[in-house]
């Protein structure tokens, strides 16, 4: 007789649309996981998924709590102990990610892997790479040396391109490199953010789309600041690889000097000014975005891709949505975000800046910064209102 088949794991891992933390739930674990007088041991900030119970999910809607290592109980203070569940009986789990950085391009050469290594052959020099920047003579940005990140792939997408398909290397002269997100342009008359509705008429400027640390270094970049595709760390020279100029982004609250408690971040984004026939949103490999997805319809379980300068085409799971983290910014400091989706890792450094999608090209989302075993990114609609732009017409 033939067993019943087991239920799809990937139905365990989700949840109904528009499902999310109970405000009891969200103030439980921001008063208790990230006090700032008393914060949990290696905590980096929660959200909403799925309980998982000797490596396979259950399917229960439950807190995760994002940690950089587990450690054994006996090695805790009671007071870093993460409860087994929250007041609501909303059930708790720990999930360990690393820490959590933007994702500029590396600084440093890669480092072949120990089974990759030749007899005799040794690891190339570290490259410290220079933040500091002058714009009209004027000191722009600090020095910053970047926490090492994943080895570029072999399959880089780092060549100078015109038009510059989605998904390629880009950056402020200020910084190394990021990832081309899509092209922009700004809301036409008629556009809206609640509910939102595009507009109608014909688009007078065209924008690349990336992070704030891409394209506007983390807020230090002056607007007009040259961006260069590829980026520096590529090979890119301004002006002969000039591709636009910054024209806004959306400034990320840091502490210093701002306590992470009043942080109210929602995106690292950034758009500058190119010409129409410079810049393309067809993603390298997998075509241009048919529309956008709102936030309420992105849930725990949907499978997402991405196009990026140092890891190419990558699949993954969104894990948790809802989500306040505190990523770092490096030498800058630190950032705490809220209402951020995760997934398992389809990132690497210089892939900040990449457009999320569904499977079927739909963009939810613009990925800004990951750790060992997840990204994060921002959620499309808080993108496309805060910086007032438009990537594709239709909403989905």
């Amino acid at each position: 007789m033939n067993k019943p088949r087991s239920q799809d794991p990937g139905d365990r891992m989700r949840l109904s649309e528009g499902a999310q933390l109970s405000e009891d739930a969200r103030q439980q674990a921001m008063g208790e996981l990230l006090n700032p007088d008393n914060p949990t041991a290696n905590v980096l900030g929660f959200g909403h998924g799925v309980k998982w119970t000797n490596g396979e999910p259950t399917g229960t809607p439950a807190l995760l709590v994002f940690v950089t290592q587990k450690l054994p109980e006996d090695s805790l203070s009671p007071g870093d102990m993460i409860p087994a569940q929250l007041s609501d009986n909303t059930p708790t789990d720990v999930v360990t990610v690393g820490s959590v950085t933007a994702q500029p391009a590396t600084t440093s050469l890669p480092t072949p892997s120990p089974g990759l290594v030749l007899a005799g052959e040794q690891a190339p020099p570290r490259l410290t790479y220079d933040f500091v920047g002058h714009v009209n003579g004027e000191r722009a940005a600090e020095t910053v040396v970047m926490p090492e990140m994943q080895a570029v792939g072999a399959q880089a997408l780092t060549r100078r391109m015109r038009p510059c398909p989605s998904g390629f290397s880009i950056g402020s002269v200020l910084i190394t490199a990021g990832t081309l997100g899509s092209v922009a342009y700004d809301f036409l008359p008629g556009a809206s953010v609640n509910p939102p509705a595009p507009g109608n008429g014909i688009p007078p400027k065209f924008y690349v789309l990336s992070n704030n640390h891409v394209l506007a270094a983390t807020n230090a970049a002056p607007i007009g600041t040259p961006i260069v595709q590829p980026g520096r760390f590529d090979g890119g020279v301004d002006p002969q690889d000039r591709i636009a100029t910054l024209s806004r982004f959306v400034p990320i609250q840091l502490e210093p000097p701002i306590p992470r408690v009043l942080h109210r971040n929602l995106v690292d984004c950034a758009i500058g000014e190119c010409q129409f026939q410079d810049a393309t949103r067809e993603i390298y490999f997998n075509g241009a975005p048919r529309g956008w997805r709102r936030r309420a319809s992105v849930r725990v379980g949907d499978l997402v891709k991405k196009t990026g300068r140092t890891t190419n085409l990558a699949l993954g799971r969104i894990i948790s949505t809802n989500a306040t983290i505190d990523v770092s910014y490096g030498g800058s400091g630190i950032a705490r975000f809220n209402n951020q989706i995760v997934t398992t890792n389809i990132s690497a450094g210089g892939a900040s800046g990449a457009l999320v999608e569904t499977l079927d090209n739909v963009a939810g989302g613009l990925l800004f910064a990951g750790a060992n075993v997840a990204t994060i990114i921002n959620h499309f609609e808080f993108v496309r209102a805060l910086l007032r732009d438009e990537i594709a017409e239709l909403i989905l």
